[in-house]
């Protein structure tokens, strides 16, 4: 029997009687006839739905500019010529251009996109985060920011006349472009490694549907400003001959940059009497004391940061007094031109324990993190005390251009120093640490100093660098250059147990140099160590020349295709100061006695 009505719970309305039945028959083959007839209506919308959503996709496609040949070759120079097309030929003017103006407008179209998803980025700040992905949230913000700046002075120097001029900005170089382009595209693969530990969940939906395609596109922009095979345009060689820099002003080869009383050309007169000079004639802007209690002092590192003046043009000395400093320190992009004095390392001690175990990415994790440019650091020590147990825990970050750290103890255990990104130098520092201690995506030169594996946890390797070179178009690597990689004390008497390498290859195109220095022979006879199975093994760059020691012997170096020993000073010569982070003028200045090509 059916039912004529629908009972409530609990109702004590009672079932149709006999009589109700053909009635019941009467309204159940109206319903059924409506139903049937809704189902047709329902059946023919939905054909007319997917009809004019077709409709409307072929005629989108068909609205899409077809790629001009300038277009088409141009994006046939990157890693993503789909993605290259479909984003230039969107972008306004673009198929009105020519090869040259196209260098511009895809930093241009670049830069519109990556000012997009930090704004749309900032519209979960609010909301409550679990603490990891509150962490990588905070560095994706912080990134995405210092990429628009990277991107707009790349800008200002690719535009044509006028728009540079209304930009503010014509000072710089091809290697300048380089290098903020190689860092932008860093920052974005370091946004996207640290989602890469966090949950699934909506709020990283959200992030990752935003920063997608921006790697991709930022190696676009770098491909199109480092490549042509277009022989009407001015260029100038990098790398190879087979690889050129787009060049739009043709300023002197990095070859033929100045030579200021023997430091190559970027650093001025002041910051190196500033270097050379003891630091009781140092003038100071700022004075940090702990135990001082004068007005004119400041108790914590931090607190005279944050009264330095935002983007200074000149020298703003903090001296720090000795003393043990428990703080965790950031100078932030728009602090430019610090530079931090101590009373020599080990007296002057900046120290903290962040780690990987506090719900933090490694990038976060940093007891002093520099990312203003025209940063120095001389006669302190950075610390992070976490210890080999608590992993990932980084001592020192650095992603300022134009930074050096000169006479410094940098310790620590798993990821040590972070060398982030654009051009560094450090000079007479001692590193120590573990697995991983000198890492990261800059152009840096570590000269005259010296490097101590230390005793990791069981079953551990000890790895000396793992550098993370994406793209083939970055200006960047790690050179060690008249260096000593040593066995600290407490790895000496295990140094059978704990083999210690030279390197492992982070990403794909990691490249790293050791020139000129003595290797110690807790070193592996291998050298260097795989990362993964074969990955980056023929893409990565590992050199070595003429390296004095007991672990310096290369008969029993790995085979990689990758790896080479080098032969020819003039090989070795492109990853020395003079050659590999010059740039414009900035490191005479800074007053730290180098060595500007292998000897001098």
């Amino acid at each position: 029997m059916g039912y004529g009505k629908l009972i409530r719970f609990g109702s004590t309305e009672s079932l149709p009687s006999v009589t109700d039945e053909k009635p019941r028959r009467r309204r159940l083959l109206l319903l059924g006839s409506v139903a049937i007839l809704f189902l047709l209506l329902s059946a023919v919308s939905a054909v007319v739905l997917v009809y004019r959503s077709q409709h409307a996709t072929h005629v989108k496609m068909l609205r899409i500019p077809k790629p001009t040949q300038a277009i088409s070759q141009t994006c046939d120079l990157t890693q993503y010529p789909s993605l290259c097309i479909v984003s230039l030929v969107e972008f306004p003017g673009a198929t009105q251009a020519t090869r040259p103006e196209l260098v511009h407008i895809s930093v241009n179209m670049t830069l519109h996109h990556v000012g997009n998803a930090f704004y749309a980025a900032n519209a979960i700040t609010n909301l409550d985060m679990e603490p990891l992905f509150h962490s990588a949230y905070r560095d994706c913000l912080e990134l995405l920011d210092s990429s628009i700046d990277h991107l707009s002075k790349s800008l200002a120097f690719v535009a044509p006349t006028v728009q540079q001029a209304e930009l503010g900005d014509d000072e710089g170089s091809q290697e300048d472009v380089l290098t903020w382009l190689s860092a932008a595209l860093t920052n974005q693969d370091t946004c996207s490694d640290g989602l890469d530990d966090v949950a699934d969940g909506p709020m990283k939906e959200h992030l990752t549907d935003k920063i997608k395609d921006l790697s991709q596109l930022v190696s676009n922009a770098l491909a199109i400003v480092a490549l042509s095979k277009s022989d009407d345009l001015t260029t100038i060689p990098i790398i190879n001959k087979r690889r050129k820099l787009l060049s739009l002003h043709s300023p002197p080869a990095i070859g033929d940059r100045v030579i200021v009383d023997g430091f190559p050309s970027w650093v001025e007169k002041r910051d190196r009497r500033l270097l050379e000079s003891p630091v009781s004639e140092i003038q100071a802007d700022f004075v940090v004391s702990k135990t001082s209690n004068s007005s004119d002092t400041y108790k914590t590192i931090g607190e005279a940061v944050r009264a330095a003046p935002k983007k200074s043009k000149r020298r703003i000395i903090i001296y720090v007094m000795a003393g043990k400093y428990d703080e965790n320190v950031k100078i932030g992009t728009k602090k430019t031109n610090i530079m931090i004095i101590g009373d020599g390392r080990g007296r002057t001690v900046v120290a903290s324990s962040k780690s990987v175990y506090d719900k933090l990415t490694t990038f976060r994790t940093a007891t002093f993190a520099a990312t203003g440019a025209g940063f120095i650091a001389r006669d302190i020590s950075f610390e992070n005390f976490a210890g080999p147990k608590k992993h990932q825990a980084v001592a020192l970050r650095i992603g300022a251009d134009h930074s050096v750290v000169f006479h410094c103890n940098i310790i620590g255990y798993q990821d040590t120093l972070y060398v982030h990104s654009q051009r560094q130098f450090y000079r007479e520092c001692n590193i120590y640490g573990t697995v991983d201690f000198v890492f990261g995506n800059a152009a840096v030169v570590l000269q005259n100093c010296s490097l101590y594996a230390r005793k990791p946890m069981e079953k551990q390797k000890c790895t000396v660098t793992a550098q993370n070179r994406k793209d083939p178009n970055q200006n960047t690597g790690i050179s060690l250059h008249n260096c000593q990689i040593l066995p600290a004390h407490d790895l000496v008497p295990v140094m059978d147990k704990y083999p210690t390498y030279l390197g492992r290859p982070w990403k794909k195109y990691s490249r790293v140099v050791v020139i000129l220095s003595y290797i110690g022979q807790h070193v592996d006879p291998a050298g260097w160590l795989k990362w993964n199975g074969k990955f980056a093994l023929n893409t990565l760059y590992y050199g070595e020349y003429m390296n004095y020691g007991p672990g310096a012997g290369v008969d029993k170096r790995v085979k990689w295709p990758g790896f080479r020993i080098i032969t020819l000073p003039e090989e070795a010569d492109k990853f020395t100061v003079k050659k590999f982070i010059s740039g414009s003028s900035w490191l005479p200045s800074t007053g730290v006695a180098f060595i500007y090509g292998l000897s001098d």
